[in-house]
């Protein structure tokens, strides 16, 4: 996958390279320096890294890592999967772990990305494992990893567990910007393997689901019954945006769903996936719906005006909706 480059940030680390310098004899017989670049040094530039990070300034640090990830291009890759497999701050893990992911992104072999995985995976303190899973954010790792996804939202720290999921919504909007079947599919995937409620709703709640497969939409399907209500609205609001092979067996489960569902939460949720299925042809089914429960009347209501503006935008529809009822 192609990543804009940065190359104004491999200027610092060209000054920091070490520099040799060597005395050659000139015809007078005067000494002068004569300057002799050597070939960059993980190490040194790790240990200058490592003293940058002391620094409080989030900006920097953040630019000392862009620093390595642009600078590991050039890097040897065997030292920088041997300080990768040495390192244990999870900081420098995290920093090593970017600029190996970085490596494969731009054109390398999928086991410089699989050892980083592996170690998301299988290191003993979970610290590490997080900033491994985090360095993998925004990068090809869904496509080259197999199920990782689905073990990292199983893991035993919450902190980790977490980690993954947020992976997962950033890589569906911003790697794949939403339209990516297979990626969609690994998220949903992944959320349905979790048995943490906060993640699958983190991941349901977050990504497009209008390339999923009909296998992942029967998964949406089978969530909307779960026993956790957090994972139910998540559902409902995953169904609100399935393809258009999808839509019409969504629209009806949703209606159903509605008159039995006795969390309030869950309902908008109902009401807000029906408008964004049927758009203005939804608003039969939403004055039908109104009365159900009068804590969400109003809620009816607004979507009735917004989806009667004609709008077939649904980020417009959604900024329509806000700036009404900014007016009442």
């Amino acid at each position: 996958m192609n990543r804009r480059r940065l190359p104004s940030l491999l200027v610092p680390w060209l000054l920091w390279a070490p520099v040799h310098v060597a005395w050659a004899q000139t015809p007078a017989g005067e000494r002068s320096p004569e300057l002799r670049a050597e070939t960059c040094s993980v190490e040194g530039l790790m240990d200058s890294i490592r003293r940058g990070m002391r620094s409080k300034s989030p900006a920097y640090q953040r630019y000392l890592r862009e620093l390595l990830k642009e600078s590991a291009v050039t890097l040897p890759e065997a030292q920088l999967r041997a300080a990768f497999e040495r390192e244990t701050e999870p900081t420098m893990v995290e920093h090593l772990a970017a600029a190996l992911a970085a490596k494969t992104d731009r054109g390398e072999g999928p086991e410089t990305l699989r050892l980083v995985a592996k170690r998301a995976l299988e290191d003993a303190d979970p610290a590490v494992r997080a900033a491994a899973t985090r360095a993998l954010r925004r990068t090809s790792a869904e496509e080259l990893t197999g199920d990782m996804y689905q073990r990292l939202v199983r893991d035993a720290s919450p902190e980790v567990r977490m980690e993954a999921a947020t992976n997962l919504v950033e890589d569906n909007q911003f790697v794949y910007a939403g339209a990516h079947g297979p990626a969609s599919d690994v998220a949903v995937d992944a959320a349905v393997a979790s048995s943490d409620p906060r993640v699958t709703a983190r991941i349901l709640g977050n990504i497009s689901t209008a390339p999923i497969s009909a296998q992942s939409a029967n998964r949406l399907h089978a969530l909307v019954d779960s026993d956790d209500a957090r994972v139910r609205a998540a559902a409902v609001t995953a169904l609100g945006g399935v393809p258009a092979t999808e839509m019409e067996r969504a629209r009806r489960t949703l209606v159903a769903m509605y008159r039995d569902e006795p969390d309030v939460e869950v309902r908008a949720a109902i009401l807000q996936g029906i408008a964004r299925l049927g758009f203005a042809s939804a608003i039969p089914e939403l004055r039908a719906l109104r009365g159900v429960d009068p804590r969400l009347t109003a809620e009816a209501d607004a979507w009735i005006r917004v989806l009667g503006t004609g709008l077939q935008e649904w980020s417009l529809l959604l900024r329509e909706k806000q700036r009404m009822g900014q007016a009442h």
